[in-house]
């Protein structure tokens, strides 16, 4: 798989864990200050928590590989770029021969 196909499906799935993370800490929350038992926000807390952390995970994995996509074109355009200046010097003398 390549990294900007990895890029694209990672980004939104670390989102979208992050939102339902929170969702879920909002909902343990509510019940906390409702009076449910102890276990029951506690659990959903400890949920949540595990899907914002790995939400943040994802989508930092998702960065990298945005990184690495930018970083390449950045060096492909930098090579591009010394490739015609080394073709224009190295045909310049070759050409004025060719004429002479």
């Amino acid at each position: 798989m390549s990294a900007r196909t990895k890029w694209l499906l990672l980004a939104p799935a670390g989102l979208l864990l992050i939102g339902a993370g929170l969702c879920v800490l909002v909902g343990a929350g509510y019940e906390m200050n409702a009076g449910v038992p102890f276990m029951r926000w506690f659990i959903k807390g400890t949920y949540s928590l595990i899907l914002v952390n790995g939400g943040i995970s994802i989508f930092g994995t998702a960065i990298r590989f945005r990184v690495m996509i930018d970083t390449r074109q950045i060096i492909r355009q930098e090579l591009k770029r010394n490739y015609k200046k080394y073709d224009k010097h190295k045909k310049a003398p070759s050409q004025k021969r060719d004429g002479a």
